[in-house]
């Protein structure tokens, strides 16, 4: 999504999720995250700001221009915490790159509490108690 011509690339990513990036070296890099990014990125131009949210749109665009960044590469976390950044590049004509969430697992859900403990019932008595239980033995 970046291409192959040197790009100025703001990622506003966990540090878990940058190193991915290390696959495209051209680029400069200023990576936002709240803890520091160990090990560096194996990238010749990279920038590192340590910074805790939320942030305001004013100051997200500031730190874009400060940077002449060309792209923001954001994760899909909704809410309004976040989308100062957004809002700062779309504002600016900076391109945005959202990284999608992951599914969902598929996974056995309850509407009610009632509902909750008649499946945790039902997951104990065929996983732990075996049918013994359900005669009442």
């Amino acid at each position: 999504a970046l291409g192959s011509a040197p790009r100025r690339v703001f990622l506003a990513l966990g540090r878990q999720e940058v190193a991915a990036f290390e696959a495209a070296p051209q680029h400069h890099y200023l990576i936002r995250s709240v803890d520091p990014v160990e090990p560096r990125l194996a990238v010749p131009d990279a920038t590192y700001l340590l910074a805790r949210g939320p942030f305001r749109e004013a100051d997200e665009r500031a730190l874009l221009l400060e940077h002449r960044i060309d792209v923001v590469v954001s994760k899909n976390s909704g809410g309004e915490a976040t989308y100062g950044k957004i809002a700062a590049a779309r504002a600016l004509g900076i391109e945005v790159v959202m990284i999608r969430r992951p599914a969902l697992p598929d996974v056995p859900s309850a509407e009610t509490v009632e509902a909750l403990a008649a499946m945790v019932d039902h997951f104990l008595v065929s996983h732990f108690l075996g049918p013994a239980a359900e005669r009442g033995v």
